[in-house]
């Protein structure tokens, strides 16, 4: 598990005064002003994120520091992550995605399936995308009960019981 999580991005500018448009990836999307300071991926950025308004696909935010179009512009595609201690705990049944990327996911059977590359979600709900074994291309399997009845992070594997005919 990694000490840091990824809870939003930047999009680029909003207006002409050095406002951001930031994507929040948190369960409550405004929560993510909460967890300030953010840092970038390779934590050698710091934000301080105050969030403005609501618009379309997120946001808009004043970011410390960021006082032009120019400046906002050249965030734009940042991630931003807090630390691991300043989230809420979660229920035994939800994960945060980054634990779950470079899981081993096994078959009820035992037979080892793949590792997941990146968990997705295209508002249908969660895809846990793997890398599959002597495969060239990935498989989408749902993140559902159904499908994945057993996560057991301190072993560091996934049972699954697929759709058949996905692998």
């Amino acid at each position: 598990m990694t000490d840091r999580i990824c809870v939003g991005t930047l999009a680029g500018s909003f207006g002409v005064h050095g406002e951001v448009r930031v994507k929040s990836f948190t369960a409550e999307p405004t929560a993510l002003a909460d967890y300030t300071p953010l840092t970038s991926e390779d934590g050698k950025r710091e934000f301080t994120i105050t969030l403005t308004r609501p618009i379309s696909s997120g946001f808009s935010a004043k970011v410390s520091g960021v006082n032009s179009k120019e400046a906002a512009d050249a965030l734009k595609g940042t991630k931003l992550f807090a630390n691991r201690d300043q989230l809420p705990d979660l229920p035994d049944d939800e994960f945060y995605h980054a634990d779950l990327i470079g899981l081993d996911v096994f078959d009820t059977g035992g037979v080892l399936l793949g590792q997941v590359k990146a968990v997705l979600n295209h508002g249908a709900g969660d895809l846990l995308e793997l890398e599959g074994t002597g495969s060239t291309s990935g498989v989408l399997m749902p993140f559902t009960q159904e499908v994945v009845p057993t996560v057991d992070l301190k072993s560091g594997r996934i049972v699954a019981d697929p759709p058949e005919g996905l692998f």
